[in-house]
C-alpha cells in the first residue's frame, strides 16, 4: 500500500495581503503529478484544508479542481478538518463524496470508524481524527476528563485502538495537533494551538498504529519513524523561508510500515530576507539575485527612511514586508525624562526628542529653524491671550 501524506493546504490564505490561490493551484497540480508518477493508492490531507471557517467561492472551486485531479489518478482521498476549518462546512455532503472515494472525516462521533483500503496483504484502516476542541466535545463524554487537547487525543486514540483490536490489520491515523518535539519546526503562521503546557500532545498518544500522519506544523518534521508532519505545500510566512515544500511517500507492506520517502514540490516564488541600509539594498549588485523573490527587507539605517517600502518595490516588485532594525542604537541611560529635560530650553527639548526617536540624530538646521518659528508663534499667542 502506498500513501502520500500532505497537510495544511490553507486554501484562501493571503501572503502579506497578496492572494495565493493561483500559486497553490499550481502546486496542487504538481502534487497530482507526484501521485500519478508514484502510483499512489491514497492521498491524505491532515487538516487545515481551508484557511478560514468561511471559505470564499473561489476557495471552494480550487478545492473541487484539486480533488477532481487527484481522483482522476485513481487514488483515494482522505481528509480531516483542522483548527482553521469549519468541520460542518468542510464535511458538508461528505456522505456523497465518499461514493466517489473522497472521504472527508470531520465528525468526532465517528473517528473510530476507519476508511478501509485493501491490497494483496489485506486491509489498511485509516482513522481520521478531526481537530478536537476540548470545550466542544467534553459535554458529550461526561465520564472523561477532557480539558486539554492532549486529553482529547488520548481519548480518541483509546477508541481507535479498541476498534483496531477487533478489526485487525495495518493502521494509519490522521491528526491535526501540536505534538511534542515540533516547536523548532513551527512558524509564525501556526496559531490557535499553543505550544506551551496544556495543548502539547505527547507522541506516546499515537502508539499502536503503523503510521501517524500529522498536520498543523508548516515545516516537515519527523518525531519518530512512523510519526511525521508533512508541512504545508506552499510558503505562508517569511519564517518558513528555506524550508522545503513537499509530501511524505509512505509505503506499507504486510507487516506494517516499510519505508518513508520525501518528495519535493515546486516553490512558485522563493522567499528571501535581505538586510542592509536602504541605499545598499537599492544599489548594491550583491542583492540582484533577490529581485524576483518575495522579499522581507530589514533596514539597518540609523533613522527610519521615509517612503522605504515604495522605494524598495522599485527594485524588488514582490517586496512584501519591511522592518526597521538600526545597526546602532542610542543609549539613553536610566534617567527619567524629567531629569533629562531639567534646565533645558524648549528648542533643546524638541531637539532632544528628535535625537531620542532617531537613535542619536537631532534636528537639522532647517528643522531647527522651523521649530524656533513655531515656538516663537506659540509664545506670542500666549502673551496676547
Amino acid at each position: 500500500m502506498r500513501l502520500l501524506h500532505t497537510s495544511d493546504w490553507h486554501i484562501g490564505r493571503t501572503f502579506h495581503g497578496h492572494p495565493t490561490l493561483d500559486a497553490l493551484d499550481g502546486v496542487l497540480e504538481a502534487l497530482t503529478t507526484l501521485v500519478r508518477e508514484n502510483d499512489v493508492d491514497a492521498v491524505i490531507v491532515a487538516g487545515d484544508v481551508f484557511d478560514s471557517a468561511t471559505p470564499s467561492a473561489d476557495a471552494y472551486r480550487l478545492l473541487t479542481r484539486a480533488l477532481t485531479r487527484l481522483r482522476e489518478t485513481g487514488a483515494v482521498v482522505i481528509a480531516t478538518s483542522g483548527n482553521h476549518d469549519s468541520a460542518a462546512r468542510l464535511g458538508f455532503q461528505s456522505e456523497f463524496a465518499s461514493l466517489a472515494s473522497i472521504h472527508v472525516l470531520t465528525r468526532d462521533e465517528t473517528l473510530d470508524i476507519p476508511v478501509t483500503l485493501r491490497d494483496g496483504d489485506g486491509p489498511v484502516h485509516v482513522y481520521g481524527i478531526p481537530y478536537l476542541e476540548p470545550a466542544l466535545i467534553r459535554h458529550k463524554h461526561p465520564e472523561e476528563t477532557l480539558r486539554t487537547h492532549a486529553q482529547a487525543l488520548d481519548f480518541a486514540m483509546r477508541r481507535i485502538r479498541a476498534d483496531l483490536a477487533e478489526r485487525g490489520g495495518r493502521s494509519v491515523v490522521v491528526s491535526h495537533c501540536f505534538a511534542q518535539g515540533v516547536s523548532d519546526a513551527a512558524s509564525d503562521v501556526e496559531r490557535d494551538i499553543t505550544s506551551g503546557g496544556l495543548d502539547l500532545v505527547p507522541t506516546t498518544v499515537f502508539e499502536g498504529v503503523d503510521y501517524a500522519a500529522l498536520g498543523h506544523i508548516h515545516g516537515r518534521a519527523q518525531l519518530a519513524e512512523g510519526i511525521r508532519y508533512s508541512g504545508a505545500p506552499l510558503h505562508y510566512s517569511f519564517s518558513e523561508a528555506g524550508k522545503p515544500r513537499g509530501a511524505w511517500l509512505v509505503d506499507l507492506d504486510g507487516s506494517g510500515l516499510r519505508d518513508v520517502t520525501w518528495l519535493d514540490l515546486p516553490v512558485p516564488r522563493r522567499l528571501s530576507v535581505v538586510r542592509g541600509t536602504l541605499d545598499d539594498l537599492l544599489t548594491d549588485d550583491a542583492y540582484s539575485e533577490f529581485e524576483d523573490d518575495w522579499v522581507s527587507a530589514v533596514l539597518t539605517d540609523t533613522v527610519r527612511p521615509l517612503d522605504g517600502m515604495r522605494k524598495l518595490q522599485r527594485r524588488y516588485p514582490h517586496c512584501a514586508a519591511m522592518v526597521h532594525e538600526p545597526a546602532e542604537t542610542h543609549d539613553h541611560g536610566t534617567t527619567s525624562y524629567a531629569q533629562r529635560v531639567q534646565g533645558r530650553s524648549d528648542t533643546d527639548i524638541v531637539d532632544g526628542f528628535l535625537e531620542y526617536v532617531r537613535n542619536g540624530e537631532g534636528a537639522s538646521e532647517a528643522e531647527a529653524e522651523i521649530v524656533r518659528d513655531i515656538i516663537d508663534e506659540a509664545r506670542a499667542a500666549e502673551v496676547s491671550a
